[in-house]
């Protein structure tokens, strides 16, 4: 399987080498300045589970010649247009594109350009980021990916993707039910990035406030009640445990939208906050915590525009 991993980023770098280090056949489509720097210092790979160096096989989007059997795609969302572009003459007939972006909208926008077939269902934990020389740093234990058919059918495509994901170094699973699993994801993640980023702080500073617990808790139940409406409860078990991690005390745990926020970078606010809360809006939820959250981030993202 001729597999094209769109960027090479904090997610779809590690991966990638993962994936290349097992000896799949693995291309990374880079801008030009990123392929400049992975020329110069190669793509490494900082990680719990295992450091990793090599020389990656890199493409520039005007170098594309044919289709690849599977694009990886994990970009930011608010990249997601630009990336669409690029790799868009990579796309086959037979080729399955699998994006591990975060929300719903982006199938939306994959599927009315590629149509239902191409498009899977796919998903990641990992806490990682880019160093200032282009590493790949991982942090944390997390390094899953989950996937699937988004109508929950096993086709011979999909079982050829997992035969493929085997034994690469990180856990995976064929989901039954892949968009039970986003949506999941979506829960777990718009509470922490609406925490993280409204009040301004790391799980454990947030925790150790008077009233950051009922907050969050708080935040935790506007978030579950809008997945509850949209046909995806969330088990008590999921929930309790989430909990759990979200007042831990002395907890480092942040978002990746609050890390972003901090380093002054754009954010996936409206993917991951703007259309969840308009989802919930649809079925008559009411989330003022995740609303402000969202407010706050939409000035901080207009503040960026250029004047």
């Amino acid at each position: 399987m001729r597999i094209l991993i769109v960027g090479a980023g904090a997610v779809g770098g590690y991966f990638g080498a993962r994936l290349a280090a097992a000896g799949r056949d693995v291309t990374f489509l880079v801008r030009a300045g990123r392929a400049e720097q992975l020329r110069r210092t190669g793509l490494v790979v900082k990680s719990p589970h295992g450091d990793l160096a090599m020389q990656p096989k890199l493409l520039l989007a005007s170098e594309i010649v044919e289709p690849f059997d599977l694009i990886v795609l994990s970009t930011k969302a608010y990249s997601l247009d630009a990336a669409i572009q690029d790799f868009a003459p990579a796309v086959g007939a037979q080729t399955m594109i699998l994006p591990l972006l975060n929300g719903m909208r982006h199938f939306d926008i994959l599927v009315a350009r590629f149509g239902e077939s191409a498009i899977l269902g796919g998903s990641t934990r990992i806490v990682s980021d880019l160093s200032p020389e282009g590493h790949v740093l991982q942090f944390g234990p997390w390094h899953d990916m989950v996937f699937g058919e988004r109508d929950k059918s096993v086709t011979p495509g999909i079982e050829a993707l997992g035969a493929t994901l085997q034994g690469c170094g990180f856990p995976t699973m064929l989901s039954p039910d892949i968009l039970a699993s986003l949506w999941m994801k979506w829960t777990m993640l718009s509470s922490l990035a609406g925490t993280t980023c409204l009040l301004r702080g790391t799980i454990g500073e947030i925790e150790a406030a008077a009233g950051g617990v009922e907050t969050v808790r708080a935040i935790i139940a506007e978030s579950a009640a809008i997945s509850a409406a949209n046909g995806y409860p969330q088990k008590p078990d999921f929930l309790e445990q989430h909990t759990a991690r979200m007042t831990e005390p002395g907890s480092a745990l942040t978002a990746s939208m609050f890390r972003d926020l901090q380093k002054g970078a754009p954010v996936e606010a409206d993917h991951i906050l703007g259309d969840f809360l308009a989802r919930g809006r649809a079925h008559g939820v009411a989330a003022p915590l995740l609303e402000a959250a969202y407010v706050q981030l939409s000035i901080y993202s207009a503040s960026l525009s250029p004047k």
